[in-house]
């Protein structure tokens, strides 16, 4: 299970990658859009959510995602996968508990920088993506000075009681090597407490490498 999951693991977290494939033309920003995406990521200070991240050869995992900003993300796999990925607010670890093995990229080189970082104005490195249903948001993010960073595109459902009136319905990545990676979220809870305990993990290496916690 371990060798399928991680070559997605890969692409949502640190390859670089290309845009993904819209499946209508790309639209000039538009700034309302991109203004509500900003407050949307400003306004959510924590969400929990279950996921389905599904690769580009058609299996899927499941499992639950933990947030808190700025910068603090978990995502906790079914039983059985032996992988961690938590965010501390400085960077994005991936655990890998059967092999002992840690990576770490800094928050901002990876994809996931554009969800995770309050303080980013997406008017300059977004653009929405026409998804053919009008209650559908979708804005693709590239840094085009660091396009080895990565591109996210983010998917919303547009839904008044949800913060900012967006409701996160999930991303996709797409990297070189043509591995793609879709996260889709059910069950959002916005707001809910969230112990910094959730982002803390145990260091599988051998003895004599310093604790994640």
């Amino acid at each position: 299970m371990k060798r399928i999951l991680a070559p997605a693991l890969m692409a949502l977290l640190a390859a670089p990658v290309i845009p993904v494939a819209a499946p209508a033309m790309a639209q000039q920003p538009k700034a309302s859009d991109l203004s509500q995406v900003n407050a949307y990521i400003r306004a959510v200070k924590t969400m929990t959510a279950d996921f389905s991240q599904t690769d580009r050869a058609g299996q899927t995992l499941t499992g639950k995602l933990t947030l808190a900003q700025p910068g603090k993300i978990r995502f906790q796999y079914q039983k059985g996968v032996p992988l961690l990925v938590v965010s501390d607010g400085k960077a994005l670890t991936m655990i890998d508990y059967e092999v002992r093995q840690v990576q770490r990229w800094p928050i901002g080189n990876s994809p996931l920088g554009a969800l995770l970082d309050p303080s980013r104005d997406l008017s300059k490195y977004g653009k929405v993506v026409d998804s053919g249903d009008p209650s559908i948001l979708s804005v693709q993010v590239r840094d085009p000075k660091r396009p080895e960073f990565g591109t996210i595109t983010l998917i919303f459902k547009r839904e008044p009681a949800a913060p900012a009136g967006l409701d996160l319905y999930g991303w996709v990545a797409l990297d070189a090597q043509n591995n793609r990676t879709a996260l889709r979220l059910s069950n959002q809870r916005y707001g809910v407490p969230v112990a910094d305990s959730a982002f803390r993990w145990t260091d599988p290496r051998p003895r004599g490498r310093p604790s994640g916690g």
